[in-house]
Parts: C-alpha cells; structure tokens; sequence
C-alpha cells in the first residue's frame, strides 16, 4: 500500500503545472544522478531553456514513473543504471508508452568500498555469495541450504578481517542492487554446482536462493542516496558500502575499493572488463514528448556529445567509463534519429 501511495504521491508531483510544460523532467537512478544533473546544469547555462529537472528515484522507480502514461504531466527521461527490463517494457506498451529511445552512456563498475583508515580487502564473489544470501549452503558440507549463519568475514575465511559483517546497500528499486545481485550473488552461486543445476530445472527456484539478500540486519539498505553511505562509511571504518565507481572516484581520498576476484575497481579495469562486477549504464527517452517539451532535443545532443561523453569529456571526469569512439558515434546517431526500442 505505502508503495503505491507513494508511486501515486510522485506522479502527482508532475501533474502539478504540467499545462505548457517547458522544464524536461528526468527521474531514475542515483548512479546516473550526478551525470544528469551535470550535464542539465551545463545545458541549462549554455542555452535559452531551462535547466531540465532530475530526480533520483532509483532505477526501477523511475521505470515506473515513466512508463505510467504517455501523457505531458509524465516525465520525459528515465535513467537506469541497467538495461529495462522486459516486464518494464510491456507495462510502458500497456500504458501508450510505445514510442522509447534507449541511449547507452557508458559503463560504471560496482564497487564493495570501506574507509581508508581500514586495511582494503580482496574478496572473491563465492564470499561475498556467502556474506550477504539469506539463505547459504550448510556448514556440515551437504546439499542443503540454512539461515545464513555468517557473522564476522573470517568466519567464511580465515584470510579475511575478524570483524562482524555490515553492508551499506541500495534497496531493490535501485539497478545497482539489481546488477550486484545478478553479477556478485549470481556467481557466487555458480560456485555450487547442485545449486547452478537448479537453474536448468528450476529457473524461479534459483532466483530465489541465488537472489536474496539477508534480512538480518547484516545488510543494511541505505536508500537512494549514495552519498549518505559515503558518509556512514567514513563514520564507520569497519562497514563496507555498495555503490557506482563514480562515487568512489569522487571519495577517494576517503575511501577504498575491494579488490573483487583479485581485480580493483580502477578506470581501466572497468573500462577493459577485467574488474567482474561491470555494467553498461542507460537512459530511456519518451519519444512523443520531443517537439512538445522544449528542448529535448539539444539536451539529448549535448548529453550524447563528445564534449560530454566522450573519452575526454567532463563525464568522464566525474567517474563515467566512457564509450570507445565509433559505439559514441552509433550511439549519437540512434539517439538523435530517436531510433525506436524493441525488446
């Protein structure tokens, strides 16, 4: 119920004044948040329309928000630090949002960061699997899982800190909790060969075990704003946080990536796909809303330039793991053609 009070509450933020809209609306993920905002802050000096307003809903809020109505009183962009999902994609149909643009930005790395007044950590995605599941493999050896029983880092391997474990994350509505569940726990998974065999014969079976994270108090859900678990972290030198490169890269002279699978989250690393835990960030236009809001599209070309997203551009100064030069070009061309999605 506060869910859809809450869904309801938000769309009716849009409809306030929405006759004769002349403010680009763009909600959606905290990752890309900074990105936007930039990007809108630069726009908005450097021409005659106004500075587009962004909100930071989280990815699968934002999803929501947009393909709730075609209508003006919508918002016009949705960011999404992952791809749209096809249940999202099918209730945008459903409700006359049939005309979408995907624009692909670059790519961004999850990072599993602590303080730096602590040692950095390597850790292997089978223990993080093992750190943060609800439910794990039992300790006895056999093929059956428990309540995950983990409560300090050694407790899983001696090599690792003797400290209780305590993450920092974002809630289910946020695409960083989804690619971390997909490209950490996932794996970590994969680890256990009768649990891999699940997938073959029960997909929802092993979304489940391989999908859920510990309701304990282990993993603490931090919301949206990535910049408050930057600043728990600080606070707390023996709890570990999970969020975008971008705000690493931001905070490193305060904080610290863990080396994942042997691999820091560094620039390059991300940018070749060595470090494991990568993914490519999007944002999702309302083609009907171009040429009925104002400005759509000079913001869609300065967002998609190479001024801004190129290899040398200011988004990469914030963090963004750019795009090699030619997927820029193809990418630009789609974006500014409004190319159609189908999914």
């Amino acid at each position: 119920m506060k869910k859809v009070l809450l869904t309801i509450l938000l769309i009716g933020s849009f409809t306030l004044g929405a006759a004769g809209r002349d403010t680009i609306t763009v909600v959606g993920s905290s990752t890309l948040y900074p990105f936007s905002t930039i990007v809108a802050e630069r726009f908005g000096k450097a021409t005659d329309f106004k500075t587009p307003k962004i909100e930071s809903t989280g990815t699968g809020g934002g999803m929501k928000l947009f393909c709730a109505s075609a209508g003006i009183d919508s918002p016009d962009m949705s960011n999404a630090s992952r791809r749209m999902k096809k249940t999202e994609f099918d209730k945008c149909q459903k409700n006359g949002v049939t005309d979408i643009t995907e624009v692909l930005i670059g790519n961004d790395g999850v990072v599993i960061a602590n303080s730096k007044a602590s040692a950095q950590m390597t850790v292997s995605r089978k223990e993080l699997f093992l750190a943060l599941a609800k439910e794990v493999p039992a300790l006895d050896g056999s093929e059956k899982l428990v309540a995950n029983p983990y409560k300090t880092w050694q407790e899983i391997n001696p090599a690792l800190p003797a400290i209780n474990i305590e993450v920092l994350g974002p809630p289910p509505t946020s695409g960083t909790r989804d690619a971390f569940v997909e490209l950490v726990l996932e794996s970590g998974c994969n680890a256990y060969s009768w649990i891999a065999a699940i997938k073959k014969i029960n997909k929802s079976q092993f979304k489940a075990i391989c999908h859920s994270v510990r309701e304990d108090h282990v993993y603490i859900e931090a919301g949206e704003n990535d910049n408050l678990i930057v600043q728990k972290l600080t606070a707390n030198p023996n709890a570990f946080g999970i969020f975008g490169f971008s705000f690493l890269d931001q905070n490193s002279d305060k904080l610290q990536g863990s080396k994942v699978d042997g691999i820091a989250p560094t620039f390059e690393a991300i940018s070749d796909g060595s470090y494991p835990v990568s993914r490519p960030l999007y944002f999702y236009v309302k083609n009907s809303h171009v040429g009925t809001v104002p400005g759509m599209l000079e913001f869609l070309s300065e967002f998609t330039s190479e001024a801004a997203m190129g290899e040398e551009g200011y988004l990469s100064e914030k963090g963004l793991i750019p795009l090699a030069e030619d997927k820029l070009k193809s990418v630009r061309k789609s974006v500014l053609s409004l190319e159609k999605l189908e999914l």
